[in-house]
């Protein structure tokens, strides 16, 4: 049974991929609007590039929470039971550490870019690298949750996943 927490947080990042999907949407409409008047916004493509980053972050976010990502599980499937707990213990571990090094990455690039200002917006670049660090953070605190719960005896196999993501 999921937390309270990791319900609302389930929910809260569905909400603001699709505000950003609904704003990205707007922004392009806008953009083309501008351009058939011969008068285009300017910043709209880099807004546009922005919220992209943005709503790919909060993709993966909603792949990993919902266990959806893209995953090839042919041999790990013709694994007996312990084989395959021990082969998903190994690539959660392998999440983990990419998790982590994306987070600690994007903290370091961020910090670089803080006083870059964007071309057309009056905003740091810094912003296009902030949701890299909850995307590292979500991965390898998901990855975790999942050792642990292997660790444990329980989790689903892979045939399993499918349903969870409903």
């Amino acid at each position: 049974m999921p937390s309270s927490f990791t319900t609302w947080f389930d929910r809260a990042a569905s909400f603001v991929a699709a505000s950003i999907t609904i704003a990205l949407f707007v922004v392009v409409m806008l953009g083309i609007i501008s351009r058939a008047f011969n008068d285009p916004f300017i910043w709209t493509d880099e807004l546009a590039r922005f919220l992209m980053a943005w709503l790919a972050v909060f993709g993966w976010i909603l792949a990993c929470r919902k266990r959806i990502h893209v995953r090839i599980r042919y041999f790990q499937d013709k694994l007996p039971k312990g084989g395959h707990r021990v082969a998903e213990i190994i690539i959660q571990s392998a999440l983990f550490v990419l998790g982590a090094l994306v987070a600690w990455y994007s903290v370091a690039l961020t910090e670089r870019n803080l006083d870059i200002e964007a071309t057309t917006l009056s905003m740091s670049i810094a912003w296009l690298y902030i949701p890299m660090i909850l995307a590292g953070l979500v991965t390898a605190g998901q990855a975790l949750s999942q050792i642990v719960e292997q660790c444990r005896g329980g989790g689903n196999d892979s045939r399993g996943a499918e349903e969870l993501a409903r």
